[in-house]
């Protein structure tokens, strides 16, 4: 027996007794660590010979989705095999030595209320799935704590310092302090009880956890403390209306300092890791001069990757691409090519997961000889409307490996920042890197279905060639930032007369119609437990939110006419078709306002911080924070958000626009968004 038992135990938890079954071997990797997978059935043993415990759990699950026995996804596991495996035969690879996931924003849109059972299930999908680099950043205010306080701060000082649950994503980036905090210390302690089990099973599987290092960051209180220290006090972020931030000069000693012993004290806490996160300017403009930009900008490169070096000499540093392709005025190929100059090119991977939105690597030259890891967003904020883009994923993949000028290219994957959506998206996406694109993607769905649903017809295939053709070819939301608003849809926005200058949502809405018009005729022939009637009322709760937003456009115009009776029609329809949506979306039980509010008070060991963790919840997906314009950028179509959020919202706009125009008085748009955001202020604090 070799080394598999990680794998084996992973395999036993999809599907109980039958991984006796399964006969698992690891073989030597002599392609310059790229994995690869055998799969053979004789004598009802699934024979699995693989490079690594993470290519014999994707193998297993290749073959297991391929006899349409299992699907598995964060909506639910179909899992139903035959009393005898069939005859089976399959040897697969991939060119990419890793398979990325996760995005640092992902421990604050979804991850927050999760226990260890609920990750224990992640990383089990993780591994069937294939990822073996996951962005793990649980548990580390523990080891801040400590490194503070060995700065002399104190526990009412970093109090005052700590963002609250939901929040913390965005000030280990830099960006925020304090917003939503304080942390309990409970929440500091479990979260470290849970990295260190996350830790541990990710290792015994192979897998590269990416933990957190020093990017230069310090608490207000510690840059107090420091006056002689040569500390940047940073311009507030995204609009405004958050504290300061505070960052160190590279060329401080104490910026190595801190770093180095940061690392030390994650090592003493959770064992030695060899890949470090550190983003110094997610989305903050480097506080350099322009007469020696290319030379500071070099040593905060030089002096991030020496703390890491220092404390882990064999380690890499791992950083976020995001930021070339957000800020591309600031990030010239001069400036980023200076902030690299001084690493080796073997000791750094740049994860640019962004290519669904910007073209980084090829404006930056594939990093200029750096390892770095191509992949997607995709999701933002944990908002969820229906889409992706097959297609685009596929030809990308086939176009760029047979890119001569990709560089040290060594990953693959994609950086949702929330999860729980559009699964098909992600099932895709993680079998290009073994298939590389040759699978036409007819043949692919046909699989998926039949793994998923246990059965499919030409009818359910024709539905599903409509979803590909209507809202499966888009590859980013525009809507979402319409305007320089967020909000997945018109509806999920704070309302405004301007949506009657809306051009429209991204897709196919009549081609979605014919999905639809199929799918429910073929509903009768699946039981209400399938997870075929929780992608139909996914499609359709889409479909009826587009259609919303074409009468808000319409219900705004009436009123400003003047039509009253229109107007009134229109009012009746939008809300009848918000409050169906709702009614329908009790199929999603997961996806709701009530498991969201309930995980995050089931999170809280006394009343405080279940208050606390509520009003983090119900903010986050809602005011978010600051004057800027983030409020509604994770929004959700969730049973409980239509109903209690979205519509009550846009009624109070109409009745006062409605007022206006009966009264023939100028209507006060600033005043009627002033008190609708009261309104959200109180609904984020009401129980």
């Amino acid at each position: 027996m070799d080394n598999t038992k990680s794998a084996q135990a992973v395999i036993e938890r999809l599907i109980g007794n039958r991984a006796k079954e399964f006969e698992l071997h690891l073989i030597e990797n002599k392609n310059q660590g790229q994995d690869s997978f055998e799969v053979e059935t004789t004598d009802n043993k699934v024979k699995i010979n693989a490079t690594s415990n993470i290519a014999i759990c994707y193998g297993a699950y290749t073959f297991l989705k391929d006899i349409g026995a299992v699907s598995i996804s964060w909506e639910g596991n179909r899992i139903s095999l035959p009393k005898v495996f069939p005859k089976y035969s399959k040897k697969q690879s991939t060119p990419f030595k890793y398979r990325k996931y996760l995005n640092a924003c992902t421990f604050g849109y979804t991850t927050p209320w999760w226990d260890w059972k609920r990750w224990e299930q992640e990383i089990d999908w993780m591994a069937l799935h294939g990822i073996n680099l996951p962005t793990a950043l649980e548990g580390q205010e523990a080891v801040w704590q400590e490194l503070w306080k060995e700065y002399g701060l104190t526990d009412s000082q970093l109090q005052a310092h700590f963002a609250g649950p939901a929040f913390l994503p965005w000030q280990r980036m830099g960006n925020i302090n304090s917003l939503g905090g304080p942390l309990p210390q409970e929440w500091i302690n479990k979260k470290q009880d849970i990295q260190k089990k996350l830790l541990q099973r990710m290792r015994e599987l192979g897998m590269h956890p990416v933990v957190p290092a020093f990017s230069g960051y310090v608490p207000k209180a510690f840059a107090e403390s420091h006056p002689n220290s040569k500390i940047s006090e940073l311009k507030s972020w995204s609009g405004g209306g958050f504290e300061s931030t505070y960052l160190l000069d590279p060329n401080d000693p104490l910026f190595k300092e801190i770093g180095k012993r940061f690392i030390e004290i994650y090592t003493k806490t959770y064992g030695p890791s060899d890949f470090f996160l550190a983003d110094s300017f997610n989305e903050i403009t480097p506080p350099v001069s322009e007469e020696h930009k290319y030379k500071e900008l070099a040593d905060y490169g030089k002096t991030i990757f020496e703390a890491i070096n220092e404390a882990s000499p064999k380690a890499t540093w791992v950083m976020q691409g995001w930021l070339f392709g957000d800020n591309k005025e600031f990030w010239t190929k001069e400036a980023t090519k200076a902030f690299l100059s001084k690493v080796p090119n073997d000791r750094m991977i740049v994860q640019d997961y962004a290519n669904d939105r910007y073209k980084v690597w090829e404006n930056q030259e594939a990093f200029y000889g750096k390892q770095w890891s191509y992949g997607y967003v995709h999701n933002y904020g944990g908002s969820n409307p229906v889409y992706g883009d097959l297609n685009f994923y596929k030809n990308e993949l086939i176009s760029l490996l047979q890119n001569p000028k990709k560089g040290n290219i060594v990953g693959y994957g994609v950086m949702p920042e929330g999860l729980n959506n559009n699964s098909v998206v992600y099932e895709y996406i993680y079998d290009l890197p073994w298939t590389q694109g040759k699978q036409p993607i007819n043949e692919w769905l046909e699989k998926q279905l039949n793994a998923r649903y246990g059965k499919t017809s030409d009818a359910v295939f024709q539905g599903w060639q409509l979803l590909l053709e209507s809202v499966y070819s888009t590859k980013y939301w525009e809507t979402r930032w319409w305007n320089d608003w967020a909000g997945a849809y018109l509806l999920f926005k704070r309302p405004t007369l301007k949506v009657t200058e809306f051009k429209g949502n991204p897709g196919d809405k009549e081609k979605l119609k014919q999905a639809l018009d199929i799918l429910n005729k073929e509903a009768k022939n699946y039981n209400k437990k399938n997870l075929y009637n929780y992608d139909l009322i996914d499609a359709s709760r889409h479909y009826y939110s587009l259609s919303i937003d074409e009468m808000l456009m319409e219900c705004v115009k009436s009123y400003e006419s003047k039509d009253i009776k229109k107007g009134d029609e229109l009012l009746k329809k939008i809300e009848k078709t918000a409050l169906d949506i709702d009614t329908m979306m009790s199929g999603q039980p997961l996806n709701s306002l009530n498991n969201w509010i309930k995980s995050a008070s089931d999170y809280g060991t006394t009343p405080a911080e279940s208050k606390l963790y509520v009003k983090n919840a119900k903010t986050l997906i809602t005011l978010w924070g600051g004057e800027g314009h983030l409020n509604d950028y994770a929004s959700r179509a969730w049973k409980g958000m239509y109903k209690d959020f979205y519509w009550p919202r846009w009624k109070m706009f109409f009745q006062a626009q409605r007022e206006s125009a009966i009264n023939n008085t100028p209507f006060d748009e600033a005043k009627v968004r002033a008190s609708i955001k009261e309104w959200e202020t109180k609904w984020c604090v009401s129980n």
